[in-house]
């Protein structure tokens, strides 16, 4: 008698394709990071975040008459619904950020005057709106919170710099908004995570791309995903000093617990994207009088890659999160706002991939995702449950 067949369960979908895209390559084996044929590390270097958004959304980097103009779309976009302000002063200030931020996201589109048109035109511009808001939701939160006015969006400055503005009401120098634009760009784009494939997945259903945004950013809340950089720098907060460092990753691997942004579910050598954040972590530190930071960044890394080596015979890697972490907090940017920060950077690359979802001109067409599942709820035996009355029902 032959066996059943039973089906395959990849658990997480590790190895399974689901879909072509256009819009970027993860190649862990070598630690290379493209976005529609472009390096990671070169866009960080020679672009700003405006132009990256624009060739995430259209495919090709602007010239300068066609970047002027995005641009110009993008600031006319940065004011946020006057109900929407009201709104999130009726909320508590201990509010998850996340949680505001999805809601928030789910809001603008009550006020968008193109929601019900299903076209590409239509949905590309609902994704400048977004790109433009989102900054501005998160940073008239953190001053709503703080008992603070927002401050309205100044149409002068770029995309990056504005959002530093709207936060604190200062205008952060040169060097500050280089770094934390070239942020934006690294974090704006790393093709089907779990995030990413929510948002594809809803834009699936051809729900309008706010739907497909707020789940997006719900999927970012949870921790097996977006946060890691707030638990490394409560890592290091926790170390406290250099000179803690040895012992603290000692009593952690002798505990069997995990040394926050190493590793990574795909890169298999250290993530091209913390390359480039750490030398701008030992500079923003040095700038805000706190090497310390990254100091015992740089420590943890070396130390934990031997001891790996020694205690494992294995290699370990840095992850995008692990400087991440103390630059943004040398740069002033609370803690529990990391991970709303990397979600008003990667919005660029998820309403790439909801165009890319609903519009894509590729065959086969995109269809309705609809996984299979094998159920295992044998209650029963073999046979179906026979319904009892209530008053028969065994506890």
């Amino acid at each position: 008698m032959e066996e059943e067949c039973k089906p395959i369960i990849n658990t997480g979908l590790r190895g399974v394709t689901i879909a072509s895209t256009k819009i970027s390559d993860v190649n862990g084996q070598l630690g290379k990071l493209v976005y529609r044929g472009y390096l990671v590390k070169d866009l960080a270097e020679n672009t700003t975040f405006e132009e990256a958004a624009h060739l995430l959304l259209k495919e090709k980097l602007p010239n300068a008459s066609q970047l002027a103009g995005f641009k110009e779309k993008l600031v006319a976009e940065r004011d946020i619904p006057a109900s929407l302000v009201a709104a999130l002063k009726t909320r508590p200030n201990e509010s998850l950020p996340m949680d505001i931020l999805q809601a928030g996201t789910a809001m603008l589109a009550n006020h968008d005057p193109e929601i019900n048109v299903q076209t590409r035109e239509a949905t590309e511009n609902m994704a400048l709106r977004l790109i433009s808001k989102t900054p501005a939701i998160l940073a008239a939160w953190e001053r709503i919170r703080n008992g603070k006015d927002p401050v309205p969006p100044n149409k002068e400055l770029s995309h990056a710099a504005n959002f530093l503005y709207m936060m604190t009401g200062e205008i952060p120098n040169d060097e500050i908004i280089r770094f934390f634009d070239a942020c934006l760009i690294l974090h704006a784009e790393h093709s089907f995570n779990a995030s990413t494939f929510a948002a594809r997945e809803v834009a699936s259903t051809r729900a309008h791309i706010y739907a497909a945004v707020a789940a997006a950013v719900g999927s970012l809340s949870g921790e097996l995903h977006g946060g890691a950089n707030t638990r490394v720098m409560n890592m290091l907060l926790e170390i406290g000093s250099p000179d803690r460092v040895e012992q603290y990753l000692n009593d952690e691997l002798e505990a069997g617990r995990k040394i926050m942004g190493l590793g990574h579910a795909v890169y298999k050598v250290d993530d091209p994207r913390a390359l480039i954040l750490a030398p701008m972590s030992k500079r923003m530190g040095e700038m805000a009088g706190q090497p310390q930071w990254y100091e015992m960044s740089r420590e943890l890394e070396l130390k934990a890659k031997e001891a790996f080596k020694t205690r494992k015979n294995m290699d370990i890697f840095v992850n995008v999160d692990f400087y991440s972490a103390s630059l943004y907090y040398s740069m002033g940017i609370p803690v529990d706002l990391f991970t709303p920060v990397f979600a008003i950077s990667r919005v660029a690359g998820w309403t790439a991939h909801v165009l890319e979802e609903q519009f894509a001109e590729a065959a086969p067409k995109p269809m309705l995702y609809r996984p299979e599942s094998d159920y295992i709820g044998d209650y029963c035996g073999p046979e179906e449950c026979v319904l009892e009355p209530i008053y028969e029902r065994k506890p």
